[in-house]
């Protein structure tokens, strides 16, 4: 009979021997075996060490394969498989209408990095390209004061966020709006978290399957991956309170960040990814761009 770590390993081998890519909740092969045979076996994924030496019957066992068989024919992330993403230790459910959640913005609501440019100020946020609402739940969370507002072109993607809004007790305090950027929010807003589509075109022709099983409209930004984000400055200073701040994700992207608003003041933020990830700008700084 196996144990638990011996089939967290065998699957971390199948999955690395198959080549399938990571960094849809996990960055390696044994995590992510870790985290589909727990699942499976329907045990804590937050305690490898307390149920490592348990012994799994043969049916159980088999249940595992299959999943790990399946997660290396479909190429799906697991999360996909699983039906749920964690963010920050909060769990949120997650299927393919929506991006797998892993926005770095979700650590710097937690560990308090953009606290210095809120305030009493601050009571209406605004989570724009939400996807399955992850940010804004976070942020209603976190800010127990505010108000906000979770929208997304995709109905499909906000039907996945309004699960997760429910699910964490939020229908009063988190509202759901179908929007094309910016063009059904007239705001003001005191903050805006945004995680947009900013992959440019030559990254998108050469993901790897697992990412081209989220939603393109989540993904591609334009041939240097800023399109959304210039509509975005142009619109945002005239849906911005006084004092407020805009925290974007530009991932990989920052030469062609830098390449399309040399004159453009931010303020770079540290996750664990590095400095390059996540970026926040002020109101006055987007208005200095539209102004003559």
């Amino acid at each position: 009979m196996s144990t638990v770590i011996e089939l967290i390993e065998s699957g971390a081998n199948q999955l690395e021997a198959a080549g399938v890519a990571f960094g849809h909740g996990t960055a390696n092969a044994f995590d992510e075996a870790a985290w589909l045979v727990l699942w499976r076996l329907k045990l804590p994924l937050d305690d490898i060490d307390a149920v490592a030496d348990k012994p799994v019957s043969p049916a159980d066992a088999a249940k595992v394969a299959a999943l790990i068989d399946e997660r290396i024919a479909s190429r799906k992330p697991a999360a996909y498989l699983t039906k749920e993403a964690w963010l920050q230790g909060v769990p949120f459910y997650v299927d393919e209408r929506a991006i797998v959640p892993r926005s770095f913005i979700a650590e710097l609501i937690a560990d308090g990095s953009i606290d210095y440019w809120l305030g009493e100020h601050t009571r209406r946020v605004l989570d724009l390209c939400t996807g399955n609402g992850s940010l804004a739940v976070l942020a209603a969370l976190t800010y127990p004061d505010v108000s906000v507002d979770a929208a997304d072109l995709s109905t499909p993607a906000l039907e996945v966020a309004a699960i997760n809004v429910t699910r964490h007790q939020l229908d009063a305090r988190v509202t759901l709006i179908e929007s094309d950027g910016l063009k059904n929010l007239p705001g003001p807003y005191d903050l805006v978290l945004c995680n947009p589509p900013y992959v440019n075109s030559a990254s998108m022709a050469a993901l790897p399957a697992e990412y081209r099983a989220e939603p393109e409209l989540a993904l591609a930004g334009g041939a240097d991956g800023m399109d959304f984000v210039r509509q975005l400055f142009a619109d945002a200073p005239s849906r911005m309170s006084e004092q407020a701040v805009l925290v974007l994700e530009i991932g990989n992207e920052r030469d062609y960040f830098e390449a399309a608003f040399p004159q453009l003041e931010v303020v770079w933020l540290e996750t664990s990814a590095g400095e390059d990830q996540v970026l926040l700008v002020t109101r006055a700084a987007l208005a200095s761009l539209t102004t003559p």
